[in-house]
């Protein structure tokens, strides 16, 4: 596909791209200049949406693609047909009642009675109170629905010329009406706006109240889940005489530190006593043994008396806590234990034994001190059990009681959230929508006439659409026109091309000898001449049998054979033209010869017959339903023909189309080369593609294609052989 092709194409259709324009220019004039003056009107609404002035509650920054989400909504509530109904029953309201109406009444509203303009009245305005819709499904509304249709009052007329956009990234809505009447368009605008703002407040108060109403029995719910698991924790702590779990196990905690302390040094204080006792039995003599015991007898008994009444003292003050009171009796018999010791050294001071004395001395505390720390450990340990199985006993409660906070604790989460929320609507539903109109629409001037720009328009849409259908027909044209297309569709060669000649009767004799002649004419001798050196040049001294056969019957073999046979003629050539064509003699039709191919065949024609005097013989056929080695077999065929060969310098035979099968083919072994007649404008169907692949078989006999009756530009192009 050639973008000239398509520029050719269109210049052959000039006067169709220059009529319809035109023509649609005068139709466009007479439609729209009797089209009425239009008047527009602009009112504007504040949202509160943006503007920060009117955020009380809200001080959040809300994201861009928010806030255009929320314009959207407007913008669609606005042109939603509950709000356009409300204009368009406003509008018949005031055609039916006032005495200046916006329009002229409609046919079908002038031939309803007065008692149906009423009905039509009071079903208007209490539709318009309720905010209603008429039914379709109701034939009376559906009537009334159809009145609205013929005043132009419907939803559906008025969003042809209502336009409803957010000013930019501002927080105004702009709504314009056009109309034919001034007043009616700022009607329009006014009513929308104000019915916009009263169905909008509205919905936003009843769901506000709802919200409300809802939050707050809610709230109610969470509070009262809060309360009963705040009671249950107390009445748990009641039961198991908890009164501070926390207090509680830090007091038995510090208790069992100190005990573990003490413990350590009681142990301590054992084994460090129990060490010293030991090295002073090691220095005892058994002698001063025997001697210590016998005089110490009586003494001892007191000493081991109080001593046991000391560990007693001691147990009585572990347990009782460390108590003061118990702790000065324990000092008490320290110090009568002390005294009686000191009795018994005192007694024996003038022993020779006296340093052996104070070792015995020394053993006696060691002893009382062992006594005491081994006491203290062991009702430290009673004491370090009593604690733990206490502290045992708080674990539970801990599992239990850390259950029901961490419930108090969601339960009072969600009570505080739900609290936030439900002041913040309480508080959103006392004050009031934001939604205002700020500019009240007047009545406007009439609008520019776009009558000019119409009739413009409408001219260059037939011009664009003239040019697209061109364009269409180009695009989906698939035949060909050229030699170059040709060749490329086929890869064949392509010897040349020749015009289409519109004469009835062509006389060769005439369009040879002379100058005379059209145009066409003139070029029709000149591309012969081209096809004529092109196929001499692909016959050599031996190829005088030239086939001429095409795909088709009716593509112009008759024309190419006649014209190559004179052609041959003028240049002083013995030629034999020979009508192969049993099913269509057109050249034993045409010329109406003398000599048929059927008498040579069978050996019927003399010697001077077959040896004429003449550049230019023609033998024609009685045609019938025959084929060629139907008349004489293919071997004594080959032998008549190689005997024409001596006698002519070039032979030009036409023969049937190779859609006749083997009759054309036939003839092809008989000649020495083949020529194919193409016919322009016609397309490669899939029916002819079995005969292309054959004449591409029997190349380098086929030596290419002649495209016939070739139109317009494309056949004055300069030849190429492609």
């Amino acid at each position: 596909m050639e973008f000239g092709n398509f520029i050719r194409l269109l210049l052959r259709h000039k006067y169709i791209l220059i009529a319809v324009p035109v023509l649609a220019v005068i139709i466009t004039y007479f439609l729209v200049r009797n089209q009425p003056d239009v008047y527009s009107s602009q009112g504007q609404i504040a949202t509160g949406i943006v503007d920060q002035t009117q955020q009380v509650l809200n001080s959040q920054d809300v994201q861009e693609s928010k806030i255009s989400q929320e314009f959207s909504n407007l913008i669609q509530m606005m042109r939603s047909k509950r709000i356009l109904d409300q204009v368009s029953y406003r509008l018949m309201i005031h055609d039916l009642t006032s005495e200046r109406p916006f329009k002229k009444p409609s046919k079908l509203l002038n031939e309803i009675g007065d008692n149906a303009r009423r009905h039509a009245l009071q079903v208007y305005t209490d539709m318009y109170k309720k905010r209603g819709t008429l039914s379709l499904f109701n034939p009376d509304q559906n009537g009334l629905n159809k009145l609205l249709e013929s005043m132009g009052y419907d939803d559906k007329s008025l969003l042809k010329t209502l336009l409803i956009y957010r000013a930019e990234n501002s927080d105004f809505i702009n709504v314009q009406y056009d109309a034919g009447n001034p007043e009616e368009a700022a009607f329009v605008v006014n009513t929308l706006c104000k019915e916009f703002i009263s169905y909008y407040t509205s919905i936003v108060k009843e769901n506000q109240h709802r919200a409300v109403t809802f939050l707050g029995r809610l709230l109610q719910e969470k509070q009262d889940s809060l309360n009963s698991k705040t009671r249950q924790l107390q009445q748990y702590k009641i039961n198991n005489r908890v009164l501070s779990l926390a207090e509680q196990a830090k007091t038995l905690y510090g208790q069992l530190s100190e005990y573990e302390n003490q413990r350590e040094e009681a142990l301590k204080d054992a084994v460090t006593t129990g060490a010293a006792i030991n090295r002073i039995d090691d220095q005892f003599d058994p002698r001063d043994r025997q001697y210590r015991e016998s005089s110490m007898t009586r003494l001892n008994v007191q000493i081991t008396e109080l001593d046991q009444q000391l560990k007693a003292a001691n147990d009585a003050y572990i347990e009782s806590g460390f108590d003061e009171a118990y702790k000065e009796k324990a000092d008490s018999l320290q110090r009568v234990y002390a005294r009686k010791i000191q009795q018994s050294s005192d007694k024996y001071i003038l022993n020779p034994l006296t340093t052996k004395q104070n070792l015995v001395q020394s053993k006696t505390d060691l002893q009382t001190q062992n006594t005491i720390a081994k006491a203290s450990v062991g009702t430290i340990d009673r004491e370090l059990s009593r604690l733990n199985s206490r502290f045992d006993q708080l674990v539970p409660h801990e599992a239990v009681i850390g259950s029901f906070e961490k419930d108090i604790e969601v339960a009072q989460q969600e009570y505080l959230a739900l609290l936030s929320k439900y002041n913040q609507v309480s508080m959103e539903a006392n004050f009031d929508v934001q939604l205002r109109q700020v500019v009240t629409a007047m009545p406007g001037l009439a609008q520019p006439s776009k009558k000019m720009l119409l009739v413009i328009i409408g001219g260059v849409v037939s011009f664009v659409f003239c040019v697209i259908v061109l364009f269409v027909i180009f695009f989906l044209d698939n035949t060909v026109k050229t030699s170059k297309e040709l060749a490329n569709r086929t890869k064949i060669p392509v010897l040349g091309h020749l015009n289409l000649l519109n004469n009835s009767v062509i006389d060769f004799k005439r369009i040879w000898d002379t100058n005379e002649g059209n145009e066409k004419t003139r070029q029709f001798k000149n591309l012969l001449r081209s096809v004529r050196y092109e196929i001499d040049n692909e016959l050599n001294g031996e190829d005088k049998v030239l086939l001429v056969n095409s795909l088709q019957p009716g593509e112009g073999k008759t024309l190419l054979s006649v014209s190559l046979a004179y052609s041959h003629a003028i240049i002083n050539q013995k030629v034999l033209l020979i009508d192969g064509n049993f099913e269509d003699s057109g050249i034993t039709d045409t010329v109406k010869p003398q000599l048929f191919l059927e008498d040579f065949l069978k050996d019927k024609l003399t010697v001077e017959e077959l040896n004429p005097s003449t550049l230019l013989n023609v033998w024609g056929n009685r045609g019938g339903d025959i084929s060629l080695f139907e008349i004489r077999s293919e071997e004594r065929v080959k032998q008549k023909f190689a005997e024409l060969r001596k006698h002519f310098d070039i032979i030009i035979i036409e023969s049937s189309a190779l859609n006749t099968l083997n009759r054309s083919k036939e003839w092809v072994t008989v000649a020495d080369k083949v020529v194919a007649v193409f016919e322009s404008g016609q397309n490669i169907t899939e029916t002819i593609k079995p005969n292309i692949n054959y004449l591409k078989s029997i190349r380098p006999k086929f030596i290419g294609w002649v495209l016939n009756k070739v139109e317009g530009e494309n056949a004055t192009k300069k030849r190429k052989r492609t």
